[in-house]
């Protein structure tokens, strides 16, 4: 059973005033193309396909071309509900697809049942049962007491995905027991595991709800095909845990990431191997930064990655020559000429005034340790993977003394 493991489309994402229709079609032209050649079984979207819950019409249009085109192909189709779907609007549709050979999880539910989904091979006969989880908002799974603090919310939440999971991987076993052979099994989940490195991209999951779900507390299974993170990564160095990413850079800072889909092999023994899939890059998108002496070579640099017909996006950080009134003007003589286009000009020096003076009202008294911890993150050049360790070290720094207080 060979499973092309995807997520985060954000199909309809308005990118600066820019659409991403013709990137997202040359997305799916290539997918089906690596779904011949790789001799893919089903393909697993885990999250995120619309980028907002009333996606333009175009996005819909192609969504229901994938849908189609893979029903052709002879490929199955499991799309998982993520945080930025509406479970209404994929619904709409479910049981038209379902005809297509697409089984559309648009929101966790009551029924364990209802969320284990069998995927069979191209040839027929059943690949693997998938613990098809999508998004969990808290009010799927839990009921609000009163009085909880915050840390007692978080730990409730957690406990009741915990659960949550647990009766549907029961549920997966049940159905594994009724079919012939030894069957593996696949978890989902649309969430941020503990030690997962995200991207400005990435915005909150739900006011209030779990910040990090631990790893242990998924069920076993034999792949867990992750979404919402849009960083390709293991998880916690797991082979079988991971995050495909998504495999258009929906942010500038997603810019220099090779983004990839996931080829996951599995048969009768389980996992046999996860091969990573570069995703061309269909639409230059380049973050430069320096003074305006250095930003001329730059943009030539960046040039590379455009054409006449598509020029690539830019995001110019200007540094030392921040203060000039005429910025704009001096930047857009520097690109004259080149296949280039500037969407965002950020000043460097008044991008850091700027977060000082929305925080020179407040004292030390008014805000959390948190909060303090990540405001002085904010001032550091740090990569994403040192950030997240420090930040991991806190926390642990933290639950610490506060067990000592216990």
């Amino acid at each position: 059973m060979r499973l092309l493991h995807t997520s985060d489309w954000h199909l309809g994402q308005h990118f600066m005033g820019k659409s991403r229709q013709a990137e997202h079609q040359a997305l799916i032209d290539w997918l089906l193309d690596q779904v011949e050649a790789q001799s893919v079984d089903a393909v697993l979207i885990a999250g995120d396909l619309f980028d907002t819950g009333t996606p333009p019409s175009y996005a819909r249009e192609l969504y229901n071309q994938l849908v189609v085109r893979l029903h052709a192909a002879g490929v199955a189709l499991l799309l998982l509900g993520g945080n930025h779907d509406s479970p209404a609007t994929l619904n709409e549709s479910r049981e038209l697809f379902a005809r297509l050979g697409a089984t559309v999880v648009a929101a966790a539910g009551d029924d364990p049942a209802a969320q284990v989904v069998v995927l069979p091979r191209r040839g027929g006969g059943a690949g693997c049962v998938v613990c098809a989880v999508p998004f969990v908002r808290p009010r799927d799974v839990l009921r609000s007491q009163a009085g909880q603090s915050a840390d007692d919310k978080q730990l409730s939440l957690q406990q009741a995905i915990e659960r949550h999971y647990a009766a549907v991987h029961a549920a997966a076993q049940a159905e594994i027991a009724a079919l012939p052979g030894r069957l593996p099994i696949v978890a989902t989940g649309h969430l941020t595991t503990v030690g997962a490195s995200a991207s400005e991209a990435v915005r909150e999951i739900y006011v209030g709800a779990l910040e990090a779900f631990p790893t242990a507390a998924f069920p076993p299974a034999d792949y867990i095909a992750l979404g919402h993170i849009h960083r390709p990564q293991k998880v916690g160095g797991l082979e079988h845990v991971r995050y495909s990413g998504s495999p258009l850079p929906l942010g500038f800072d997603e810019a220099k990431q090779q983004k990839e889909v996931l080829l996951v092999d599995l048969d009768a023994d389980g996992l046999q191997a996860v091969t990573p899939l570069p995703v061309p890059r269909f639409q230059g998108l380049v973050a430069i930064a320096g003074n305006l002496d250095s930003l001329s070579g730059a943009i030539g640099a960046a040039a590379a990655e455009g054409t006449r017909e598509r020029p690539a996006w830019l995001e110019i950080t200007v540094a030392d020559d921040d203060y000039l009134a005429d910025l704009p003007a001096r930047i857009e003589a520097l690109t004259d000429g080149w296949p280039v286009e500037v969407l965002r000009i950020r000043r460097q020096r008044g991008d850091a005034v700027a977060r000082l003076a929305a925080t020179a009202g407040e004292t030390l008294a008014e805000l959390e340790p948190d909060e303090v911890f990540a405001r002085r993150l904010e001032h550091e050049a740090l990569d994403d993977a040192l950030r997240a360790e420090l930040t991991g070290r806190y926390r642990a720094v933290v639950a610490g003394l506060r067990g000592d207080d216990a």
